[in-house]
């Protein structure tokens, strides 16, 4: 609410006023690299009348691009007391499924993003049927038999195509064709008649409608037709009651495409604003390149803690409270940013560390047993906080006992006589340590000294004690590195050439008796070893264990690839 009220005043006119006046004074320190401006120029802004859209194609989940730019669309509607349209555009039944319809509703809704309306594309059919009709009848659209290659060719090289002069009767006749998916209306594509030579080849006679014979999810086999996202788009934005149309500048190019149909078919034009994409290092957005390294198995869906979708980061332990601010920090800039993850994931822990119950794991290889003398003899189980600074979480049960098991990092590092900490416990003295002839610990004797000053050892240690009715958890805790190893993806780059070979690095370890009540998605940080989101419980997991993916604190040295490079590596599957 806190941002909401301070992105509306920054709206206030009176408002851009100041900051005006105020860049004209000298001022030695620099703007926020992250905080981006929501001056987007909006033209016509009548309070109440104001109708943004957003619409995606449901043929991928929603990833963090396509959630800046709902939230932006949001945002402005909501900021004049407008409406905002949710619209699929549902144009391609080959690559459209009714999952992906359900799962962009529901990650919008986890957004806290609320449509006034929810539309489809494919409600008007019939009427961008009718409108392709009235172009070809004005002589602005013609039905074009070449094969895409020379299409390509002739566009390269401001070739008129052999089909541009045929009469409107041809072009209706051939529509036709179309619409009835003969043999010879498929190898059809209807194109808008702009320009042979225009040096922005998206206005150089564009494609608007094609063949295709896959059953629609929602109008069935009913059409064989169907219009591209340039045509449809500034139509149905027309239609809707659309004002302003806000997209991301990899459409600028063809902005003034969407323009063209306006006065082409008498309909009311719509205001069109482009704002900057929302690119990572390290990070592929396309969803066809998403779907290929699902494809390849290289990860195991689109909700993979690896993607960049809303369900990947969210199943990684990202926040949507982090992920809204993040995004309405950046506003709504036309400056392209290629911005790295450790602004974000750092904003996500200062969201979750006030709030996150503390626990206790211990890694299994090389687990070292420990022997505490004077340790009660009978273990006794003790009420303590799940977080010191947090009361309102309550209490977790913590074993104290004569046996407990320590890390052989830990372990590793102790010296004879050496006095250390065991957290909420107190201090010990190393008495003895056993080690293999390779140096392994592989037992410990500790006496308690209680009476020590914690504040004077240099090693405070995590441990965890049983009982015979409270045992340690068995779990797997999980890290992930980035699925590419090149910052940014040129044009020309083939994803098999930077994919990571290795991005999935599990650890057995066990965790304190209280992690096993946890439910699915629940956040919590393990001391001394970050924070970690509950992906499966036990009762979720073949194997009985309580899986852990480790959450990015946004450090820059835990968001450094981990994969090191070994000669003759091959992507290992997920």
């Amino acid at each position: 609410h806190l941002v909401w009220w301070f992105l509306h005043i920054a709206a206030q006119p009176f408002v851009s006023r100041l900051v005006e006046a105020q860049t004209a004074v000298p001022n030695d320190k620099p703007l926020s690299v992250d905080q981006g401006s929501f001056d987007l120029g909006l033209e016509g802004i009548q309070d109440g009348g104001v109708v943004t859209r957003f619409p995606p194609e449901p043929s991928g989940y929603l990833h963090i691009g396509h959630a800046k730019a709902a939230l932006l669309n949001e945002y402005f509607a909501r900021i004049y007391n407008g409406k905002l349209i949710v619209r699929f555009d549902d144009t391609n039944p080959t690559k459209e499924r009714v999952e992906f319809e359900d799962s962009i509703l529901e990650d919008l809704t986890l957004l806290g993003i609320r449509a006034d309306a929810i539309t489809h594309t494919s409600d008007y059919f019939q009427q961008l049927y009718d409108y392709a009709l009235l172009l070809i009848r004005r002589g602005l659209a013609y039905v074009d038999n070449t094969d895409k290659e020379t299409i390509k060719y002739e566009r390269d090289f401001d070739i008129a195509s052999s089909c541009r002069d045929q009469t409107v009767e041809e072009n209706l006749e051939r529509f036709e064709q179309m619409r009835q998916a003969t043999d010879f209306g498929q190898t059809c594509c209807l194109r808008a008649k702009i320009s042979v030579d225009c040096p922005n080849k998206a206005m150089c006679d564009p494609v608007i409608f094609r063949c295709n014979l896959t059953e629609h999810h929602r109008t069935g086999d009913l059409w064989k037709i169907y219009p591209t996202y340039d045509f449809c788009c500034p139509i149905v934005d027309s239609l809707e009651g659309v004002t302003h149309a806000l997209r991301s500048m990899e459409y600028r190019d063809r902005n003034p495409l969407y323009e063209w149909f306006f006065p082409a078919l008498d309909l009311r034009p719509v205001a069109i604003k482009d704002f900057s994409r929302m690119n990572f290092v390290y990070t592929l957005l396309s969803k066809r390149k998403l779907q290929s390294l699902i494809d390849q198995g290289a990860v195991t869906g689109w909700d993979d803690p690896r993607f960049p979708t809303v369900r990947g980061i969210r199943r990684r332990g990202m926040t949507i409270d982090a992920l809204r601010q993040y995004v309405l920090m950046q506003g709504a800039s036309q400056k392209n940013m290629l911005l790295e993850w450790d602004k974000i994931w750092a904003l996500n822990k200062k969201l979750i560390d006030p709030v996150a119950p503390r626990h206790t794991a211990v890694v299994k290889q090389g687990l070292v047993p420990a022997t505490i003398v004077s340790a009660p003899a009978n273990p006794e189980v003790r009420d303590l906080p799940k977080h010191k600074k947090n009361p309102d979480l309550g209490t977790k049960r913590t074993v104290f006992s004569s046996l407990v098991f320590i890390d052989q990092a830990d372990a590793a590092t102790f010296e004879q006589n050496e006095e250390i900490t065991l957290m909420d416990w107190g201090n010990a003295i190393v008495e003895s340590i056993e080690r293999t002839s390779e140096g392994t610990v592989i037992a410990l004797s500790l006496c308690l000294h209680l009476e020590g000053d914690v504040k004077t050892t240099k090693k405070k240690i995590t441990w965890l004690g049983q009982a015979p009715d409270l045992h340690p958890v068995e779990a797997m805790l999980a890290d992930y590195d980035y699925l590419i190893t090149k910052k940014k993806l040129e044009k020309d780059d083939s994803i098999e050439d930077v994919l990571t070979p290795v991005t999935e690095f599990l650890e057995p370890a066990i965790v304190d008796v209280n992690v096993d009540s946890l439910q699915q998605g629940a956040i919590i940080q393990l001391e001394r070893r970050g924070y970690y989101i509950v992906d499966k419980t036990r009762a979720q997991n073949d194997l009985g264990l309580v899986t852990l993916i480790k959450i990015p604190d946004g450090k820059a040295t835990n968001l450094a690839i981990k994969y090191k490079e070994v000669p003759g590596a091959k992507t290992k599957k997920a």
